[in-house]
């Protein structure tokens, strides 16, 4: 008796990759854990690398130019941090004068 071919959705796909390349699994591992054939994930993945890497220039420079942005953010981020450090550290001071 032959088993009939399951069909996943390329949701599912797509999660079943994201797996193993953004949150580290190991192919045999994901295999495992989502009960799918390991040929089956690693062709869904080599698809996906192919899928990505064909991207248009444009999605590659709209990716280089969020990446600026953020890094941007995150410098402007980590300087308020300091100021508000230094600002709690002063007024600790502050406080802590007036009660003697």
């Amino acid at each position: 008796m032959s088993e009939k071919r399951r069909q996943y959705t390329q949701e599912f796909k797509d999660s079943a990759v994201k797996l193993i390349t953004e949150q580290g699994y190991q192919l045999s591992e994901a295999s495992r854990s989502l009960g799918v054939n390991l040929s089956v994930l690693r062709r869904w993945k080599k698809a996906a690398v192919v899928e990505n890497s064909s991207a248009s220039v444009p999605e590659k420079e709209d990716l280089y130019a969020e990446l600026a942005r953020l890094k941007k953010e995150n410098h402007r981020l980590r300087l308020e941090r300091e100021i508000l450090k230094k600002a709690a550290v002063f007024f600790a001071k502050e406080s802590g004068n007036g009660i003697d």
